[in-house]
């Protein structure tokens, strides 16, 4: 059985409308994100405070339908093996279904064994479920409000 964490959601746009959302990782994925996240080979980081940072390097992108990032470089503070994530892939699968669009979203190594599933699987669910469905849907992510205020806060 396939252990990997995955969540999918349908929604009315299509699926380059969520192509497009889901390549806007700034508009949705709360954090400092640095480089490029939306072009084949494109290369970005993802830093939350101290907490996480991974690497990520875009080897698939299929417009409309697939988009996959492969996790170079990972590091939690809050497991014991800081490197979890690396080496791991985090895919967004687009499909058409009806006259609606089905996201699919796994995140292939990230699996029950591993200490950061509880945490790092719930904290998806809120990003994909949450967040990148209302930036589908409404134009509007909500990266974490207590991430944003930690942000505000350390900018001014």
């Amino acid at each position: 059985m396939d252990q990997n964490y995955a969540t999918s959601f349908v929604v009315d746009q299509t699926p380059e409308e969520v192509f497009a959302a889901i390549n806007n990782v700034r508009g949705w994925w709360s954090g400092e994100i640095e480089g490029s996240t939306d072009k084949p080979g494109g290369e970005f980081t993802y830093r939350f405070e101290d907490v996480h940072y991974s690497k990520q390097k875009i080897i698939e992108f299929i417009p409309g339908k697939k988009v996959v990032w492969h996790v170079l470089d990972g590091y939690l503070n809050f497991v014991k093996d800081r490197t979890e994530w690396k080496g791991t892939d985090i895919t967004f699968d687009i499909s058409k279904k009806g006259d609606k669009t089905e996201v699919r979203f796994t995140h292939v190594g990230l699996v029950p064994q591993i200490e950061c599933f509880n945490a790092c699987s719930t904290a998806w669910r809120s990003y994909i479920n949450g967040s990148l469905r209302n930036l589908i849907t409404t134009g509007k992510g909500q990266p974490n409000p207590k991430e944003k205020a930690a942000r505000e806060k350390a900018s001014s």
